[in-house]
């Protein structure tokens, strides 16, 4: 990682956590109400003491603490800790980096972390510290922004050159590491990091986490019907869930 890119990630999200906290927390994001909170709350519940990483305004934790969890949230981002704080809900908050968890080891039976690693550049690092912490058969709930829709230069075709016209979903170079910087609105800007699917499930078993389960979930419906005009949005994945174990 060259110096200065993980502050440039954290200083981006500084500045533009009203954005991610206006649309997509409290109710305001289709999919995390119909697919993201449900599944979390589905694969955590009731699991005793549970680690939510990168909990940004802490609306997962809040979720897990009403299933039955006793729930600690970190994120890197102030803007972000004191969000979650003020809107309480029983979890604990604490301002904390991935690669860097204020925790003894073994101390939580389960660990999340939804659409958080595509921002994090010490992948490996972050990776160790989940497996550190999480207790033997301890369960990862890892979710993250599928890598074929992550991939820079991917997005949606509508081929008017071939008849009938066609649409689908163009994927840039996958196979590529790379960081970019990304206007996910007018004036808003975010760092995204891709990689292929083979570079974190390696670093998952190197760190003796053990896939039990993969999911690429069709877009919910409310979601889909954004965009009535991309019919064929729903048998393209944007969700990437890995249910892991810790040996």
């Amino acid at each position: 990682m060259a110096a200065g890119e993980g502050d440039l990630s954290r200083r981006l999200w500084e500045e533009h956590a009203a954005w991610w906290i206006e649309g997509f927390t409290e109710g305001a994001d289709p999919e995390y109400v119909d697919q993201i909170i449900p599944l979390a709350v589905g694969e955590q519940a009731g699991r005793g003491r549970v680690l939510d990483l990168g909990c940004g305004d802490g609306q997962i934790a809040r979720a897990l603490v009403a299933a039955g969890s006793s729930v600690v949230g970190v994120d890197p981002t102030t803007n972000q800790i004191d969000v979650a704080a003020a809107r309480a809900g029983g979890p604990m908050f604490a301002q904390a980096g991935a690669s860097g968890l204020p925790f003894a080891d073994a101390s939580f039976d389960g660990v999340i972390a939804c659409l958080v690693f595509e921002h994090i550049d010490d992948v490996d690092g972050a990776i160790a510290e989940v497996a550190r912490v999480l207790r033997p058969s301890g369960r990862f709930t890892f979710m993250l922004n599928h890598p074929l829709l992550q991939t820079p230069g991917s997005g949606w075709i509508d081929d008017h050159m071939v008849d009938p016209p066609e649409q689908y979903w163009r994927i840039g170079p996958y196979l590529e590491e790379a960081a970019t910087i990304e206007q996910v609105e007018l004036g808003v800007h975010i760092r995204f990091l891709h990689r292929p699917l083979s570079r974190y499930l390696n670093a998952l078993a190197d760190a003796g986490l053990v896939l039990e389960h993969m999911d690429e979930p069709s877009p919910p419906e409310r979601f889909l019907a954004q965009a009535p005009e991309y019919f064929d949005a729903g048998s393209v994945p944007r969700l990437l869930h890995l249910r892991l174990v810790r040996r």
